[in-house]
């Protein structure tokens, strides 16, 4: 009876999230950038789940013209959120419309921009839940305020604009859940493991002959990566640790920069400058 919103809810976590949530009774909005592949599935998870409320909604988080299209359609039909799992992820260089780095507003801005559009009808159906897929790659970001959404500069670019969104996201869980006490809307950032998913057809040329072979050999399948985002968004009593970063052992310290509170403070308010709010 409760509703929930999987961003990147055609494949990968994102579909093994959106299965198993639908297999529980909640009603699934895949909220995913393709069409084709968002409705197909829907199709499918409704066919193996006998669940009918599961549905595709256009997002593409790499416009913000598009986030708020797709939070204003959300608000308008549907009365209810209780569950928002920010997942979808890339790891490919690139600058969006708005220009920006393509992995940092992606993995970062539009779903900063996202939560904060739905934020309200969270707290109205509240107790609710927004589950932020990060990544232990935090542990290599560095983020400097001044220079949020500029592509970095380095030998490796595009990982490093990748750490420094999941350091972001680790920090956007931590100043969420600051900011929302006393709301009953609870925050988590989850690494879900090393998970064979769709993001390692974005790695260099150079890479995919040694990534790949040991992606299928030694990584997570995705429903193996969704447990921990399952868990954040379903198990009892998690309440008091609203902010933190889980991994499949449970609840844990991220690195150092992932508990700066001045940072994330900042971070917050950057983002709200890049996206206009």
């Amino acid at each position: 009876g409760r509703t929930a919103i999987v961003t990147g809810g055609s494949s990968g976590i994102g579909a093994a999230t959106a299965l198993e949530l639908a297999r529980c009774g909640a009603r699934v909005i895949l909220a995913t950038r393709s069409a084709r592949r968002g409705e197909a599935a829907a199709s499918r998870i409704r066919r193996e789940t006998g669940n009918n409320q599961v549905l595709f909604m256009h997002l593409d988080l790499a416009s913000l013209r598009s986030v708020r299209a797709f939070a204003s359609t959300f608000l308008r039909q549907e009365p209810q959120l209780h569950l928002l799992i920010n997942n979808a992820g890339v790891s490919v260089g690139g600058t969006t419309e708005d220009g920006f780095s393509l992995p940092f507003q992606v993995n970062h801005l539009g779903h900063f921009l996202l939560t904060q559009l739905l934020l309200e009808r969270l707290r109205s159906c509240a107790p609710s839940r927004v589950v932020i897929v990060a990544s232990s790659a935090h542990c290599a970001g560095r983020l400097r305020p001044e220079a949020l959404g500029r592509p970095p500069s380095g030998l490796f670019p595009a990982f490093q604009d990748y750490c420094d969104s999941k350091l972001a996201n680790v920090l956007h869980a931590r100043e969420l859940a600051t900011r929302e006490q006393g709301t009953q809307v609870t925050c988590y950032a989850v690494h879900p493991g090393f998970v064979n998913t769709s993001l390692f057809r974005y790695a260099p040329l150079w890479l995919k002959p040694l990534l790949l072979p040991l992606a299928w050999l030694l990584f997570l399948d995705a429903s193996e990566g969704a447990q921990v985002v399952l868990d954040c968004a379903t198990q009892d009593g998690l309440e008091p640790l609203s902010g933190r970063y889980f991994t499949d052992c449970g609840p844990r310290l991220p690195w150092p920069a992932g508990r700066d509170d001045r940072l994330a403070r900042a971070l917050w308010e950057g983002s709200e400058r890049l996206v206009g709010l």
